[in-house]
């Protein structure tokens, strides 16, 4: 018989890997994506928001920018302290608490949006995440989420990572967020409609090896990853990641452009 996945070990596992490096240094690359989910999900001033596994705070500030009562979440602290520092630096009101996206703090229907930016994919119960972003939205309002698809250049790095370190057994792919038939299956009858729309974001790095060093670094899945193998496994590694990279990098010769699909999602909750 097949051993059910410990979903607690694997979190508090997946909560180190994303405490060490500084996920800020990638993430406040990525702010344009929270500002267009901010607009796809018609944000209004006064509204209750919720930003789950927010990381350093890219939707949790688009939000406070257009004047909402802003909730930052994750469950790493001192992510949430570097979006609550971004806030203060451009004088928004916004408020931070440490929680998991899998048991959220807070009563049923309390928010008229909850968003989430590359965050909510990589919890890992994912009816379960589903079920909880559902729970504290009220009837009517809407869930906004920004997820890697499979086919992009992101789902492509978790793949390549993943010949090189398995992934936890039991555990479904964070990309499958990125896929509208598996969101339907996550949400079921507790959406009225779900509209979900291929973006691309561009990771603009020097070349493919700046890139490899600043994820490497800071980027917690990736460091870890690297952290883990041995000195012969992580040079291949390495090379897998250049290769990929490489290959499609829109950038020439003396610059890296590589273009990253994501799904664009808004919920609205029934």
């Amino acid at each position: 018989m097949d051993t059910p996945t410990d979903f607690t070990a694997l979190k508090q596992r997946q909560q180190t890997a994303w405490a060490s490096g500084d996920y800020a240094v990638i993430g406040t690359t990525l702010q344009i994506v929270g500002e267009s989910l901010a607009e796809a999900c018609d944000l209004r001033w006064d509204e209750a928001v919720l930003d789950v596994a927010a990381g350093n705070g890219n939707a949790s500030l688009a939000a406070a920018r257009r004047g909402c009562d802003v909730t930052s979440t994750d469950y790493v602290g001192e992510l949430l302290e570097r979006g609550a520092a971004r806030a203060r630096a451009e004088h928004l009101a916004m408020a931070t608490q440490v929680a998991d996206v899998e048991a959220l703090p807070f009563k049923d229907a309390s928010f008229d949006v909850v968003l989430s930016t590359f965050g909510v994919m990589f919890a890992p119960d994912q009816q379960r995440s589903a079920a909880e972003m559902a729970r504290v939205c009220r009837p009517g309002g809407r869930i906004g989420m920004a997820n890697w698809t499979p086919e992009g250049f992101i789902g492509q790095l978790f793949k390549t990572l993943g010949r090189h370190l398995p992934p936890p057994a039991g555990v479904k792919p964070p990309s499958l967020w990125g896929v509208k038939s598996h969101l339907e299956t996550l949400f079921g009858d507790q959406a009225s409609a779900i509209a979900a729309t291929p973006r691309m974001f561009n990771f603009r790095y020097r070349s493919a090896a700046h890139f490899v060093e600043v994820f490497r670094t800071w980027y917690g899945p990736v460091h870890k990853a690297f952290a883990a193998l041995p000195p012969e496994t992580a040079v291949l590694l390495e090379r897998d990641l250049i290769e990929l990279l490489n290959r499609l990098n829109q950038g020439g010769e003396l610059s890296l452009v590589v273009p990253s699909e994501y799904l664009e999602v808004v919920i609205t909750r029934r």
